[in-house]
């Protein structure tokens, strides 16, 4: 068996994606030697698909917006941020060969359009900073040994009165890679990724290893996933996309979240970026039974406003057909399925039709009303909802509470916002803070 020798300030990243190119580039320029692990024949894998394959680096919106498209654990995230915000991380693309474009949403792009120049980016300072890269090395477990108790006390001191959080009973010597390969090492980043599309090699590992280290994983579900849809006459409207609708997503009568954006139906349901959004508060109602999206397909209008419009539409075609008359008022895909479900006869005459059914086509107009069979799986989430319990890492430093020298950074960890380039900063904030929190070790 290979093995390589311990030296002072050695630290393996573990995972070549945003976080963990991120945490070895900025252990690096702290003066340690750095072996970044990355289990695929390229690094940036994921970072090559994101945004459509434009890659949305991070969103340019000033911090309090930030935080209100953080979903989960936003409180964590603050240091991270604090350290390396969105616009740090901009100017450290800029300055690095990486020019970028911002657009509609704050979004932040690489002036190319193409994901290829942020690794590429990334990839010549980790050559710059003599960063020594292991493609094809897929770690199966991290090696650790007991520390006292007196070491533990030690290594996490807390302020007179305070109970110490820290669980501190185990200490980082290096990993073991699936070849059979040990590599000695004093501090190791883990930044595997999640669960989110396993072909890039988000299948899972770092949890188990960070299981096997004494901590605990959150339930890992699909986010910013498409969603399905039990109506059958979503299928019919496959391809259509409606821009400027309103989405509201009710868990039984509570409503949960509420968005303003880009819809499109699918064969199975509807995905698009408000589809997206929603599905990453789909977890808050635990009767997934319950859920219910009701969308405005006019939401620039209020009802009264809609109504006098509809009003308007059937005066000036009062001896036309119902069917000849509702298409000025939808898209042409749709307008089959709303006169299907208003339950007016197609062929009725404009000047034949109620009070009673203009108000329920106004009705369904402001609130058409679709029941979630479900998220789609992870090969289609862009991230995983759920992963290391945060509260067993310290947020100022992203060192684990059980393991000493054991960091986290990324997806790996219970973090994770809406779409927008919000997530990707988390990683990029996360590792960063990962790899420059790393000290030098004493003799």
């Amino acid at each position: 068996m290979k093995t390589m020798n311990m030296k002072k300030n050695q630290v393996v990243v573990i995972g070549g994606g945003a976080a963990g190119m991120m945490a070895a580039i900025a252990a690096s320029e702290k003066g340690h030697r750095v072996i970044l692990c990355e289990k695929n024949e390229k690094l940036g894998k994921k970072l090559y698909i994101t945004g459509k394959g434009r890659c949305n680096v991070t969103n340019a919106c000033e911090r309090d917006k930030f935080f209100e498209n953080m979903v989960t654990n936003p409180k964590f995230f603050y240091s991270a941020f604090h350290e390396f915000d969105n616009i740090t991380m901009m100017a450290f693309l800029e300055n690095n060969g990486c020019s970028l474009k911002t657009e509609r949403g704050e979004r932040v792009f690489p002036i190319s359009d193409h994901a290829s120049d942020v690794t590429a980016a990334l990839e010549r300072l980790l050559r710059r900073q003599g960063v020594t890269v292991r493609l094809g090395a897929a770690v199966k477990e991290l090696l650790t040994e007991d520390i006292s108790e007196a070491e533990a006390s030690a290594e996490m001191p807390t302020a007179a009165g305070k109970k110490n959080r820290f669980d501190v009973r185990k200490q980082i010597t290096g990993v073991v890679l699936e070849s059979g390969e040990r590599i000695s090492a004093s501090k190791v980043v883990l930044a595997t990724g999640g669960l989110s599309y396993p072909s890039t090699g988000s299948t899972g590992d770092g949890y188990r290893m960070a299981e096997r280290q004494g901590h605990t994983v959150k339930e890992c579900s699909p986010a910013l996933t498409p969603i399905e849809i039990r109506e059958p006459w979503c299928a019919n409207l496959q391809g259509l996309s409606l821009k400027n609708v309103q989405l509201t997503m009710n868990c039984g009568a509570k409503k949960i979240w509420q968005g303003f954006g880009e819809l499109l139906f699918t064969h199975f349901g509807i995905s698009g970026p408000l589809a997206l959004s929603a599905s990453s508060y789909y977890e808050r109602c635990k009767d997934k039974e319950q859920v219910s999206f009701i969308l405005d397909l006019k939401p620039a209008l209020s009802a009264e406003q809609l109504d006098r419009r509809i009003l308007r539409e059937f005066e000036e075609n009062r001896n036309k057909s119902f069917k000849n008359v509702i298409g000025s008022l939808y898209p042409a895909k749709l307008t089959p399925v709303m006169i299907s479900l208003s339950g007016v006869d197609p062929d009725q005459k404009i000047h034949e039709i109620t009070k009673k059914e203009r108000e329920s086509l106004l009705h369904l107009t402001k609130g058409l009303t679709m029941q979630a069979a479900g998220l789609r799986g992870f090969s289609e989430a862009v991230i995983t909802r759920g992963g290391i319990n945060v509260k067993e890492v310290n947020p100022s430093t992203m060192e684990s509470k059980r393991v000493r020298g054991l960091y986290f950074a990324g997806e790996i960890l219970d973090l994770d916002a809406l779409t927008g380039g919000f997530n990707l900063q988390i990683a990029w904030s996360t590792g960063h803070l990962a790899g420059s929190s790393i000290l030098t070790d004493i003799d």
